[in-house]
């Protein structure tokens, strides 16, 4: 089992310090989330609380995710940094594929694309990207992401995207990991489909984990991808004891995600006391399952 640390809509200055610490102690990696605006107008819900509450992200520091990862990446040399996720379908795929590169390149390969569809039409609206389609669109997104990322000239013809031949420079010198987020049935078919892993975002509509596991199973199977190296990263309650952890993994989860607040409560914590509850998990379950 692996370890990801998690913490959010937090100091931005926090989290520097955080991903040292979570490096010292053991964690395998950062997670690291995106959100681009908050519209002050909005019918939309949000799917990981029970009641799609959104209001709770007003004011929220989320700082771009490909920054932050360049940020945590210079203060560290060993853990992975994965975005968690970034919604895919609202950037353009060439600009998403050079700057995961060049992350992947300046950070040793320790950068991970963790890429999801975006809950909410007001991203479309206000970056100006048709809602319609986003599906598709990112399907094509991730073939041109892996092709730019090989190196060479790559060009591609789709329904949503026709590129030139171009390449990219530098590119790192194996394969970026993607995984996908989202717990619709066209989400894990992606995952099963095209991803590397997929990842798992809590509670909310996103509660049943024990089925949608067994989904991806079974559709890792049909797309003939069983016996392929498959991330599973998982937020759970399951995951702050050592039982938990076991029986996660016995389920085929490979990370487990952990932070040390409920970011939704609104209510960040003093530094010190994060780093002491971070070691304080790192003690009780990292130094137990390694």
């Amino acid at each position: 089992m692996r370890f990801t640390f998690t913490e959010a809509m937090c100091d931005p200055g926090h989290l520097p310090r955080l991903a040292v610490e979570a490096e010292a102690h053991g964690f395998d990696s950062f997670a690291i989330p995106d959100s681009v605006c908050y519209p002050r107008d909005s019918d939309s819900a949000y799917p990981y609380t029970d009641d799609g509450a959104r209001e709770f992200l007003e004011d929220q520091p989320i700082p771009d995710p490909f920054v932050l990862a360049a940020a945590l990446g210079a203060v560290t040399e060993r853990i992975r940094l994965t975005t968690f996720v970034v919604k895919l379908p609202i950037r353009h795929p060439v600009l998403v594929a050079k700057q995961a590169t060049s992350l992947a390149c300046l950070t040793g390969g320790r950068f991970v694309l963790g890429a999801g569809l975006s809950p909410w039409p007001d991203d479309f609206r206000v970056l100006d990207v048709p809602w319609q389609g986003r599906g598709r669109r990112m399907d094509e997104m991730i073939e041109i992401i892996r092709g730019l990322s090989a190196g060479g000239y790559f060009e591609f013809h789709g329904t949503h995207f026709d590129l030139e031949p171009v390449k990219l420079c530098p590119v790192p010198s194996e394969p970026i990991p993607i995984l996908i987020g989202g717990h619709s049935d066209a989400a894990l078919r992606r995952a099963a489909r095209l991803g590397d892993g997929w990842m798992h975002g809590g509670g909310g509509q996103a509660a049943n984990l024990e089925g949608a596991l067994a989904r991806l199973a079974e559709l890792r199977k049909e797309y003939g991808r069983a016996d392929r190296p498959f991330e599973i990263h998982v937020i759970s309650l399951e995951a702050y004891s050592s039982d938990g952890i076991k029986r996660l993994e016995d389920r085929g989860v490979t990370d487990v995600i952990l932070g040390v607040r409920d970011p939704y409560a609104g209510v960040d914590l003093p530094l010190e006391k994060k780093i002491d509850a971070l070691r304080g998990l790192a003690d009780t379950l990292i130094a137990k399952h390694r």
